[in-house]
């Protein structure tokens, strides 16, 4: 039985309680949230993503708002924490030194340094650390991967990813719409499609990009492009300043020399590859989604169990620094070297 926390009891925090709630082995030992009225009313919270709106039962869970007492007072293998980016890693540097292996939500930090401190705590302590880049996990993605890299269609030409909002508004006290909490539309949202693009081929050469600041004063719209050097067309559009009405959109289009993919959320059937010769396919994916494929990725890793490779602190640093310099270039005006 592996016994797990969760620190943070909002939107994530509790997508988290339903991703472990549906697993074998597994008991939800102790949460802790600053706020305990979150305790009392468990409903309601939404997000782009459905899925952590139900009540939930919490009975028979340790309750704490003081996340110190509760890495001391309970036995632990892991933790979940899901708190605001800003907290991410004095609380994974606490719960690591407390020796529980941590699942920290994306991004890994507010900055490259504090990316460093989480990585070099995870190695001194031994003890496994994995970022929750859900998109790596989300079944029609890591498809699409698996279907560039058996190279059955080509060489990738050019791609364009998209993730867009309506203003996130569901936050405990906003959190998500201050810059200096989140790091703006930029480092919440787009980053899922910078990982991505790094997960598919590699860290850019050079970036350059454009954005608009909105209600969190800091980048809410950003459309980059990612120059390898190579050839390749890969772009990416991510922001959170569309109207109530629109809702959510993830999607993407590759284009290979034989093939198209394509992918849009709001659309039955949301994927389908597009052959030269007119054939379109529907190719078959897992079941779930990202959040309960990373969870189970997570919890394999902590039980012991061989998994691929597919998430690293390095390279969830790396997304960090990736986004860092698309803000610098969208500041500047100019082309933003990757180093």
């Amino acid at each position: 039985m592996v016994k797990v926390g969760i620190i943070g009891l909002g939107f994530m925090g509790k997508m988290h309680f339903r991703c472990y709630k549906a697993m074998k082995n597994i008991r939800i030992t102790a949460i802790c949230d600053i706020d305990s009225a979150k305790f009392l009313s468990t409903a309601g919270t939404s997000g782009n993503i459905s899925g952590a709106e139900k009540p939930l039962d919490l009975k028979g869970i340790e309750l704490y708002t003081d996340a110190d007492k509760m890495l001391i007072g309970t036995d632990l293998d892991a933790v979940s924490i899901t708190l605001p980016t800003s907290l991410h890693c004095a609380y994974t540097l606490k719960t690591l030194k407390a020796g529980v292996k941590v699942f920290c939500e994306k991004p890994m930090a507010m900055n490259v340094v504090e990316c460093k401190k989480m990585a070099e705590a995870a190695k001194k302590a031994k003890k496994l650390l994995q970022v929750g880049h859900c998109i790596r996990f989300w079944p029609e993605y890591a498809k699409t991967r698996e279907i560039i890299e058996s190279g059955k269609y080509g060489k990738v030409l050019a791609a364009t990813f998209q993730r867009l909002s309506l203003t996130p508004t569901w936050s405990w006290k906003n959190w998500i719409l201050d810059g200096s909490k989140s790091g703006g539309a930029a480092l919440d949202l787009h980053i899922h499609d910078s990982d991505y693009i790094q997960y598919l081929f590699g860290m850019p050469h050079q970036v350059f990009s454009q954005g608009v600041k909105g209600p969190s004063r800091d980048y809410d719209h950003i459309v980059t492009s990612y120059l390898y050097g190579d050839g390749k067309v890969i772009t990416a559009e991510g922001g959170w300043i569309m109207a109530p009405g629109f809702g959510f959109e993830m999607s993407f289009n590759i284009m290979l020399e034989n093939a198209t993919l394509s992918y849009d959320c709001t659309k039955q059937p949301a994927f389908k590859l597009a052959q030269a010769k007119g054939k379109v396919l529907f190719p078959t994916v897992v079941q779930g989604d990202g959040y309960s494929c990373e969870l189970e990725h997570f919890i394999k890793a902590v039980s012991g169990k061989s998994v691929p490779r597919i998430i690293t602190p390095q390279d969830s640093l790396n997304s960090v620094k990736l986004v860092l310099a698309e803000k610098k270039s969208a500041d500047t005006g100019q082309k933003v070297l990757i180093r």
